[in-house]
């Protein structure tokens, strides 16, 4: 933002629409509940499903337990989050530099053929200039079973950063249930 203005000093940004807002908090609420059956299936250090207020994201990132290579030129903030392999998933509700509300997915350090992996559901893909899968929101809200295939693209894009970084699987997860 060109000129940040601290939020109780904003009388510029006033708007409020009660509809947007009700429903944008059902769509975190249900992305939430998805996200925290995800998050079952790991025994390895996860991070709760946590909201960023400032991106405006809410997200749960799964940790191999094995240092990362250090990031050059990052901050003391982005250095101590990514000084380990992490996956980490969650939901913009049309930010972080895509535009539309989507489920995105990335592994940091990202292992070599990552945005060549194969992932559920069908329209999920690999945004290059995100250097992340995506799933539309609007894609999303079009499968017979919403849930689903939301469970389908978080544990796809996992099993294909997880594969191909070499984490021991055996080691961090409980067995999924069967849907």
């Amino acid at each position: 933002m060109k000129d940040p203005i601290p939020f109780e000093e904003d009388t510029e940004h006033t708007t409020y629409d009660p509809d947007a807002a009700h429903r944008f908090w059902r769509v975190l609420v249900r992305a939430d509940q998805i996200f925290q059956q995800f998050s079952s299936r790991f025994v390895g250090k996860i991070s709760p499903v946590h909201f960023f207020w400032g991106s405006f994201d809410l997200a749960v990132t799964r940790f191999s337990g094995r240092p990362a290579p250090a990031r050059a030129g990052a901050d003391s903030i982005t250095r101590e989050a990514y000084s380990h392999e992490v996956i980490s998933a969650g939901f913009w509700p049309g930010n972080g530099g895509f535009g539309d509300a989507a489920f995105y997915c990335y592994a940091a350090p990202s292992p070599a053929g990552f945005d060549a992996a194969k992932v559920q559901p069908a329209n999920a893909g690999y945004n290059s200039a995100l250097g992340e899968f995506i799933l539309k929101y609007d894609d999303l809200r079009k499968e017979a079973d919403a849930d689903g295939a939301l469970l389908d693209f978080l544990q796809s894009t996992y099993e294909a950063a997880a594969n191909l970084a070499g984490w021991d699987r055996a080691a961090l997860e409980r067995e999924a249930p069967g849907r």
